[in-house]
């Protein structure tokens, strides 16, 4: 290795951990921090690096781990419970975006309909990365809000590998003919059938062997084998190496391996990536800023307002009042890390001029640096958080005996049930509009998401005896059990389950008491058909109620073995078997 590498590597080294660092102080993120690098030791800044074109290439594989991570999260099951809120936020917002900045630039700038597309989509796309760092920092990750936000940005993730393709298909033909060694059309196709099957038939077992038999170094270099080599493969094929580790990570998705692959892959993919962020830094025109600071900044503050105003309309449609959609929508009002990824693809493939991308990247950044900023001003003058100890009503001195975490149809009945014994309670909601509703008819009930502890807290929480959990959501439920359990190792917790999976993660959460949906009502239709059919309501009786201790003995067994499918199944058979000898025994007495 010559001096000049080492020289380099230093320099790269040295202004990360000098620049990260300090912008993440400020609160303007790590990803600003690795441009402002490479632009002070790039041709523009200093020069310690004349050439960042190697480094760049190098450092796209930063990016092809970024999008293996990205197919690591999308599990089937996952995707399919967010459908909703993932096709209505994330599709609508990425479309619209995409929409209302291509028609800008072409009936305002008169850029060809390819190119406005194009740059539409890009900018569309918000920095993940950074939004969920933002989103955590303030507080919502963990609340409704933050999974609309989760959503949207799982969408423009999902929506990135499309866009590459997109760059490609409409790139100028010569150019693209001339990218790769000519092979007929149906090679993509078969390439990604290939990496499917492998995935779903061949890389558990390998990597079972590898793990039993190998060092966990050697385990290491099988992860970044399958996510280099797929990367490879389809490039071989002239597709996007990032679509390669983008199918790859989905296929494992759902492997026991998935964690492990996660862990050994990160760190490959956090160098990388802050050298592409480098890269990209030592690549911007700072000349294009100082020309022209009021373009850039109006640029940049119009693509925040539009990105930021269509998130708030969407919210609209799922239980956001306008100035929680707001916030949300300048979370994620900025340009994204994808732009420098789709802009550098561009430019290679001659489908934009390296001007105009100068000016889309250049916009990103201030986007960016604004984010923070625009969020503190928008939460200190017009979104005032309502106060913990008054969310719609003042609190009253008395301290409530039980909390009530959701108000629906399960929450009003257990409500009408103590106001009738003069047991007061308190009720949390999330849905403004049901709030006002259920408090027309003098209900005890405050605008707030039970999720979170502070709540929970202004609650009366610290004084009850009883929590009740009846939201909707499983997720939240369970969340809400493990948060208080923790915080309040003494108080009972009685909550509703959705299903026999949700009763184990409610029992593994600590509930002291937990009630299925159907399950009540499943037993006492048991118990009227049993009647009708001609069985003493009291040997009935005793037969559900057998029924049920048996049932939820089973659950408790179960439950320690929730994520083992083969105990799982092994419990139910002897369950089975051992029900079938209670009543057979109860036959003869």
């Amino acid at each position: 290795m010559d001096h000049s590498t080492i020289f380099n590597v230093l320099a790269y080294l040295g202004a990360a951990v000098v620049a990260v660092p300090l912008f993440r102080k400020l609160g303007l993120g790590a990803i600003l921090g690795y441009l402002f690098a490479g632009a002070v030791i790039g041709p523009q800044g200093f020069q310690f690096i004349d050439h960042p074109e190697s480094a760049l290439h190098f450092a796209e594989f930063g990016v092809v781990m970024l999008l293996f991570l990205i197919g690591l999260e999308l599990n089937p099951e996952k995707l399919w419970n967010m459908r909703v809120q993932i096709g209505l936020l994330g599709g609508g917002q990425l479309l619209i975006s995409a929409l209302i900045i291509a028609v800008s630039l072409v009936v305002g700038m008169q850029w060809g309909w390819h190119l406005a597309i194009i740059t539409g989509l890009t900018l569309g796309l918000s920095s993940t990365a950074f939004a969920v760092q933002l989103m955590d920092e303030q507080g919502i990750m963990g609340t409704a809000l933050g999974r609309k936000g989760f959503s949207i940005l799982l969408l423009q993730d999902m929506a990135v590998i499309p866009l590459l393709l997109l760059v490609s298909a409409w790139a100028p033909t010569s150019i693209e003919s001339t990218s790769g060694h000519a092979l007929p059309w149906w090679s993509g196709l078969c390439a990604v059938i290939a990496v499917l099957l492998i995935g779903r038939f061949a890389l558990g077992p390998i990597l079972t062997l590898v793990a039993r038999y190998g060092s966990k170094e050697v385990l290491t270099a099988g992860s970044l084998l399958i996510v280099l080599g797929t990367a490879v493969l389809m490039q071989y094929v002239n597709l996007s190496m990032g679509m390669g580790a983008f199918l790859a990570g989905i296929i494992l998705a759902n492997s026991s391996f998935r964690h492990q692959l996660e862990a050994d892959i990160e760190p490959f993919k956090g160098l990388l990536l802050g050298l592409f962020f480098i890269a990209v830094g030592m690549s911007l025109d700072l000349q294009l800023l100082l020309k022209e600071p009021l373009v850039i900044l109006g640029l940049a503050l119009a693509l925040m307002l539009a990105k930021a105003t269509v998130i708030m309309l969407l919210t609209q449609l799922r239980a956001c009042t306008w100035k929680e959609g707001f916030l949300l929508g300048l979370m994620l009002s900025q340009g994204g890390e994808f732009a420098f990824v789709v802009m550098t693809k561009a430019v290679g493939l001659n489908v934009i001029d390296q001007s105009l991308a100068n000016y889309v990247v250049m916009v990103v950044g201030i986007s960016m640096a604004l984010t923070a900023p625009l969020v503190m001003l928008f939460k200190r003058f017009i979104h005032k958080p309502i106060p913990a100890n008054t969310n719609y009503d003042a609190a009253t001195g008395e301290e409530p005996e039980v909390v009530i975490a959701g108000f629906g149809r399960f929450g009003q009945i257990v409500g009408r049930i103590l106001v009738a014994n003069n047991i007061h309670f308190t009720a949390l909601d999330k849905d403004p509009t049901h709030v006002d509703f259920v408090k027309q008819f003098g209900n005890k009930i405050f605008f707030g998401d039970a999720a979170r502890m502070d709540l929970l807290r202004a609650a009366g929480i610290d004084h009850a005896r009883v929590l009740i959990i009846a939201v909707d959501d499983m997720e939240d439920a369970t969340r809400i059990a493990q948060q208080v359990r923790h915080e309040f190792p003494k108080l009972k917790i009685i909550a509703r389950a959705h299903n026999r999976m949700h009763n184990y993660q409610l029992v593994a959460a600590g509930c002291n008491e937990i009630i299925r949906e159907t399950f009540e009502s499943s037993l006492h239709a048991a118990r009227s058909t049993l009647v009708a059919l001609g069985v003493n309501d009291g040997q009935a009786m005793f037969k559900v109620e057998l029924f049920r201790m048996h049932d939820e003995e089973l659950i408790q067994r179960a439950a320690k073995h929730r994520d083992d499918m083969p105990e799982l199944l092994k419990i139910a058979q002897e369950g089975r078997k051992e029900l079938e000898r209670l009543f057979e025994q109860d036959k003869h007495n």
